[in-house]
Parts: C-alpha cells; structure tokens; sequence
C-alpha cells in the first residue's frame, strides 16, 4: 500500500490525533524532560544538531532568559513536540491518524505528517522567530486571550479601540467565546478597560512579544513562503490540519506548506479545526507537551473526545489510555 492509500486509509477511519502547543505554553528546562526512547532520542539528537548548525547553542534554548527571545522560545517548542510525537508514534506504537498543531505547533505536526524533516522545520522556525522579532523589535507589540465574547462581538469591541498607530487584530479563534486579539500594547490595555463593559469575563495578556497571526507578520509569511518554496514535495503520511481553514489535508504537502507559511498573517481557527476532527471520528486526543491549553479547548468545543495532556496525565498513562480506544 502507498504512502498516499495509507494516509487516506488512517484520516477516514481515525480515533487519535496529536496536538502540539504554540507560544505562550512555554516553561524553563522543558527540553531536559523528554521522552528518552530511542526514537525521540534520536529525533532530539537531530533537533539539536540542527540548532547547532545555526551557530546557536542547543543547551541554552530552554532557559529562562532565552524564553524571553522569540526564536529560542519558538526552536523549543517544536523540538519538545516532534520528539514527544516521535516517541508516541514510533517507540509506543501509537496509531496516529491526524495531527493538529496551534501557530508555531504546526511545524512539529508537518514533520510528524512527513512533510518536513527535523532538520528543515529547525531551520525554517528559526528564520520564522527571527523576522517575527524585527517586527516587533520597537516593543510596543503582544497578544491578549477575551473570554466571554462571540467572534463577532470580540470583532466589533477591537474595531472601536483600533486606530492607525494603535491596531488590534483577530489572532486565533480558539473556542465559541474564547478569541485572541493581536496588537499594540497601548491598544490591549484599552481592550481590558473596556472589555469588561462589553460582557467579557476575563481579558488575559499572553507570555508573548510579538504580533501574530495578523497583517504586520505579512514580511514573515512572504520569506516563509520563498524559504518553504525549495523544500522537497514529500508524500503526506498523516492527515493535517491547517491554521488557516480549520480543514484536513490528507494527501497534499503543498496544502501544508502553504499553510505553515501564510497562517502567520492570518487567524488561527482552532475552533473550526477542533470541530472538524469531532465530526471526522476523532475520539482521543493527545497534547504534547508543554501545558495542556489545547486540551482545555477540546473538552469545551467537543466533550464527545477524551482530551489528554501529557503534561497532566504522564506519558505512560497516556499511552495506556490511547491504546485502550477502539
């Protein structure tokens, strides 16, 4: 059977789908708990080698003041997520028929898919970190999650605090009332003033400095797309779904890379992707670490999956669990 029949085969009769965390779920010496099977040592071991091509020092990634820094922060994730998954898919055996990862996330789901090696998605997010830190460099820039709010009523209250020097973006449609907002500093203390006001429960300014998924990433989608651009078109092997649309790519790495690269400059619709996988069989869920914020979102949009963090539930737990599903 082919790469192609197989991932067709895994996405129409999937149960289990991989989740990998974006920015703002980041946390000290993260790198240092991994899984130590074979497989994800490996992974790990070509994940570092590849930061060490940049000139960077792998063993400072994960500490405190490089968290602070944009590329190290973005670097750290993706290698925690595409070495945890390399464990679960190839050391435990786990049948993984679809993979989903918010923002930076993305990239350890396309080299989980198949479609990036570890080596060009290290490389990538690195040149990704980088260009998104230059435009923010002014430090005027950050995100903030509303709770309480529909989209459109989230849409309406940032149009009326947005102006030319001081505008705020819709980021990430996590959940039905759960929408993150891009922008100014100046703009998001005025979106917690008057949130409140507006029926929002809580306005929580993210762990992030830096404006994404929104037009000033624009420059970045653009040198993202040239770079991605040379990459080899390798055979889909597990269903992906994209930042973009919230929509399943089963066999078709351009869709993907193409995905990596624009979904920077556009909101992130966890919320329609989450709902898709409901509708498209999945009944479990697995959160790499770090956190378990994707998990949280899962139960809320679609409580007929069992979500499980890592981070919460340990990993041989977990596969305990996800290897129990039908």
């Amino acid at each position: 059977m082919s790469v192609r029949d197989r991932a067709a085969r895994r996405s129409d009769g999937v149960t289990l789908a991989l989740l990998f965390p974006g920015q703002g779920s980041q946390r000290a010496g993260l790198l240092s708990e991994l899984p130590e099977t074979p497989a994800a040592s490996l992974a790990k071991t070509d994940a570092m080698s590849a930061v060490q091509s940049l000139g960077l020092d792998p063993t400072t990634l994960d500490r405190t003041d490089s968290l602070r820094r944009t590329t190290d922060v973005q670097l750290t994730l993706i290698i925690a997520g595409l070495v945890t998954a390399r464990s679960l898919i190839e050391d435990h055996e786990l049948d993984v028929g679809m993979v989903a990862g918010h923002s930076i996330g993305a990239f350890a789901a396309a080299v989980s898919a198949g479609v990036l090696t570890v080596k060009e998605a290290v490389e990538v997010v690195h040149h990704r970190g980088q260009s998104m830190q230059r435009t923010a460099q002014d430090g005027r820039w950050g995100m903030a999650a509303v709770t309480g709010l529909s989209l459109r009523s989230t849409s309406e209250l940032a149009q009326r605090i947005s102006t030319k020097s001081d505008p705020l973006w819709i980021a990430n449609i996590n959940a039905a009332d759960e929408i993150v907002v891009s922008g100014t500093t100046t703009a998001l203390t005025k979106l917690r003033a008057r949130a409140g006001r507006a029926g929002a429960r809580d306005v929580k300014l993210l762990d992030v400095a830096v404006a994404s998924h929104c037009p000033l990433q624009r420059p970045t989608a653009a040198e993202l797309a040239d770079r991605l651009a040379s990459v080899p078109r390798r055979p889909q092997e597990i269903a992906y779904i994209t930042n973009t649309g919230g929509r399943r790519v089963v066999s078709d790495a351009e869709r993907v890379l193409d995905d990596l690269a624009q979904s920077v400059a556009q909101p992130v619709r966890w919320y329609d992707g989450v709902r898709l996988m409901s509708e498209l069989g999945v009944r479990i869920t697995i959160e790499t670490p770090p956190g378990h914020v994707l998990t949280h979102l899962v139960t809320r949009t679609a409580p007929d999956i069992q979500a499980l963090s890592i981070d919460d539930t340990g990993l041989s737990a977990t596969v305990t669990l996800a290897s129990k599903r039908p």
